[in-house]
């Protein structure tokens, strides 16, 4: 089957899918390629980012290096489950038979982790968060992921039985949700689930719901521009504060990305509320502001 059949066979489920999978989606902003560069070693240069993840990373011009070239703590890869390919794309119109999981991102990080004895960014205790979206259907491409995370060994976190051991990046799974009975029912898993908001209390493990993520704009209404109301950073506390309690990491997507005042203020209250990861897809822009927030 050609790839252009292949397109159409997927498009329209993709389309289907919209924004429950997605979220908002905007323009990245595009790493210089000095950035790429900067530590494709693995060598230490500035501390990684821990609390930096990298939205849509794959659209960046060089998909996983210009994030670790500004030190990014995690990174977003869109995986197509297309004649037992997984590629990485945001729609179905993008699918490229060159772009699969393995060669833009599984290869490269075991090539990383090899060269920098152990881990992702030598010298640094920090498993790399690689949060994997799943836009079609669940339960057989999660299959066939679980496949390929077990050919890569030890270089992945994994959780047997409830225990875990902990690798040099920890895969999440996100997307659609027919992922999560296939999940639940491995006994040795070399991924974790990514939650939402209704998880929380709700007594799944830790060890299997590692994160919680939701989208920005239905939980809260405020954009940045002026004070943050009461209410709703009283919210953000709640939330926080329940997670970390059930031993969870949280994540927000579709917060303001647009340089400006706007973004910093809503970055700055993620931040002052423990918000694990601050998602942008602005690589250079997120950098600076954690670089300066210290």
């Amino acid at each position: 089957m050609s790839l252009r059949t292949r397109r159409a066979a997927v498009v329209t489920f993709g389309a289907a899918l919209g924004a429950a999978l997605t979220g908002s989606f905007a323009a990245p902003a595009y790493a210089a390629p000095a950035a790429a560069e900067r530590d494709a070693s693995g060598a230490p240069g500035r501390p990684p980012l821990r609390r930096a993840h990298a939205h849509n990373d794959y659209e960046h011009p060089h998909p996983l290096t210009d994030a670790l070239g500004h030190g990014f703590g995690s990174v977003e890869a869109d995986i197509w489950l297309v004649d037992g390919e997984l590629l990485v794309a945001h729609d179905a119109s993008g699918l490229d038979p060159a772009r699969t999981l393995e060669a833009l991102y599984l290869d490269p990080l075991q090539r990383r982790v090899r060269a920098g004895h152990g881990r992702v960014y030598r010298g640094y205790d920090l498993s790399l968060k690689l949060l994997v979206d799943i836009k079609t259907e669940g339960a057989a491409t999660y299959r066939e992921l679980s496949r390929r995370l077990r050919r890569y060994g030890t270089l992945f976190t994994s959780c047997a039985d409830g225990r875990i051991r902990r690798g040099a990046v920890t895969a999440v799974i996100s997307g659609d949700r027919g992922a999560r009975g296939p999940m639940e029912r491995e006994r040795l898993r070399h991924a974790f689930y990514d939650g939402r908001l209704a998880d929380l209390g709700a007594g799944a493990p830790a060890s299997f719901i590692s994160l919680v993520s939701d989208n920005w704009n239905r939980v809260f209404g405020w954009q940045g521009t002026g004070p943050m109301p009461a209410p709703e950073k009283a919210r953000l506390r709640r939330i926080v504060s329940t997670a970390h309690s059930e031993g969870r990491t949280v994540r927000f997507w579709a917060t303001p990305d647009q340089p400006g005042p706007a973004r910093e203020a809503v970055w700055r209250e993620l931040l002052s509320a423990g918000v694990d990861f601050l998602n942008t897809d602005d690589l250079a822009g997120l950098e600076a502001f954690l670089r300066r927030a210290g």
